[in-house]
């Protein structure tokens, strides 16, 4: 049996993880805004004065449109992705849902999802199909009687019977493990970060440019504290990106041991993952249909680097998926002693 704690206390952490990942959402879209607020008003003001610049009339930026109109478009992200996170990510990948098979490999697959459903107690997820030859599968989903199961054409026809279940009982237990939920939630902000950090980015290249970022007198009253400001809000529209992609990285490593692990107890298998992880391994090719964005929802890491073979700090930060190796090496382990349970291996002594 897995050896990270109690199933349920697992699920408890990702619902408040979840909640935690929302709150920390709004905030920094709103720190975005009245941060921008308060910088823009502070450089039309001149130091000592309470109000704006002499000569300048009334401030023109005394209402924080900005702060409001952030902090609404964060809760309308935050409402959406809740309702049609897990659609949107299927949707970038160009996956196509299996309603009735057109071949072998996709009965096999829908009969395997079915296994591995019912062992795990939960509603059969949607099953969809990926069109790119690189192996891969994740899972997605905020509950689980809405989750999804993703697989592309490349693991269907590389893994078999065996190796498909692994793979697939995997994913079930990311789902069982309100994973998807957190890791969904995850995608969709990258997404939404990242357009908000290039999308300000322009405006005020725009405005340096053009000379439209302000009127006269408008940054040049020296005012320190403004540009202090400034300064913090422009570093948070640089870092944000790359913060939010660390995050999903980190939470993503974390919970991928839980699964193998969990995955392997469905199935009682573990061999099967292990050698289907080796064969993942070996793809040389990226899955160039998931892009890094999503890459944290996968289970092996879509576009492998060198970082994957990291352990510690380093690859914590900087790879979305522990080290392969360590992980079979894990599963064999697990496979050892399902062996000794059940009487397969001499007793040692």
């Amino acid at each position: 049996m897995p050896e990270f704690g109690n199933l349920f206390e697992q699920q408890e952490s990702n619902r408040r993880r979840s909640v935690w990942l929302i709150v920390g959402f709004v905030l920094f879209f709103a720190w975005v805004g009245f941060g921008g607020d308060i910088a823009w008003y502070l450089m039309t003001s001149r130091p000592g004065t309470p109000g704006p610049a002499a000569g300048a009339g009334p401030s023109p930026h005394t209402i924080p449109l900005l702060g409001i109109f952030a902090t609404l478009v964060a809760g309308g992200i935050c409402w959406y992705s809740w309702r049609s996170g897990a659609d949107r990510v299927l949707w970038a990948t160009g996956a196509k849902e299996v309603f009735e098979p057109t071949n072998e490999q996709e009965q096999r697959l829908i009969n395997v999802v079915e296994e591995m459903a019912i062992a795990a107690g939960l509603p059969r997820p949607r099953i969809f199909v990926i069109p790119d030859p690189d192996p891969n599968a994740f899972a997605t989903g905020i509950t689980p009687d809405k989750a999804c199961i993703a697989v592309t054409d490349g693991l269907l026809r590389t893994l078999n019977r065996d190796e498909l279940q692994a793979v697939v009982a995997h994913e079930m237990a990311h789902v069982q493990n309100f994973d998807t939920r957190l890791m969904t939630l995850l995608a969709a902000m990258i997404g939404a970060i990242a357009l908000m950090s290039d999308g300000m980015g322009r405006i005020v290249r725009y405005g340096n440019v053009t000379g439209r970022g302000g009127g006269e007198g408008r940054g040049k009253n020296g005012n320190p504290l403004a540009i202090v400001v400034l300064i913090l809000w422009l570093l948070t529209l640089l870092i944000a990106p790359v913060v939010s992609r660390l995050l999903a990285m980190a939470v993503s490593r974390k919970r991928e041991y839980l699964a193998d692990a969990t995955g392997a107890t469905l199935t009682r298998n573990p061999l099967a993952l292990a050698s289907a992880l080796e064969k993942l391994d070996q793809a040389a090719e990226p899955t160039r249909s998931i892009t890094q964005g999503a890459a944290h929802l996968c289970i092996v890491d879509p576009s492998p680097s060198q970082l994957s073979d990291h352990e510690g700090l380093f690859g914590d930060i900087f790879a979305s998926h522990p080290p392969i190796r360590l992980r079979i090496a894990r599963l064999r382990g697990m496979g050892y002693q399902f062996a000794k349970q059940a009487g397969a291996l001499p007793a040692q002594g």
